[in-house]
């Protein structure tokens, strides 16, 4: 490893959004789930633009894609230090994979109640 100096660089600060893009791209290559919800906020951003959201709409909705996606980066990150540390099964090992887990699904449902708070009045004046 190699042995870099710390403190404020730009080299420093390249390097650190080098290593930041590269385990968005480990979660990208490993991570199935990530699609399905890159695929839904794609979708809710379409009907953003559809349904002329407010800008505070739109600051909600961009913030709630974002802690799905976040969760998953945290989710996968836990995974895989429990996979460096016990490769083995253990029970507690699954315990902790599985909070993590539930904590993206936690988010995600989190994301249909506000996607619902704020396309469900818009969706209804059509009907």
């Amino acid at each position: 490893m190699k042995n870099y100096h710390s403190g404020f660089s730009l080299p420093g600060i390249i390097r650190s959004f080098k290593n930041s893009l590269r385990g968005f791209h480990v979660l990208l290559r490993n991570e199935y789930n990530l699609y399905i919800q890159i695929g839904f906020g794609a979708l809710a951003t379409v009907c953003g633009f559809l349904f002329n959201i407010s800008f505070t709409e739109w600051a909600i909705q961009t913030a709630i894609i974002g802690l799905v996606i976040f969760s998953e980066l945290v989710n996968t990150a836990f995974e895989k230090t429990m996979d460096l540390v016990q490769p083995e099964y253990d029970e507690r090992v699954r315990d902790i994979k599985d909070l993590s887990s539930g904590a993206v699904l936690f988010m995600v449902l989190i994301s249909i109640t506000t996607g619902l708070f704020i396309y469900l009045p818009k969706i209804t004046v059509l009907l």
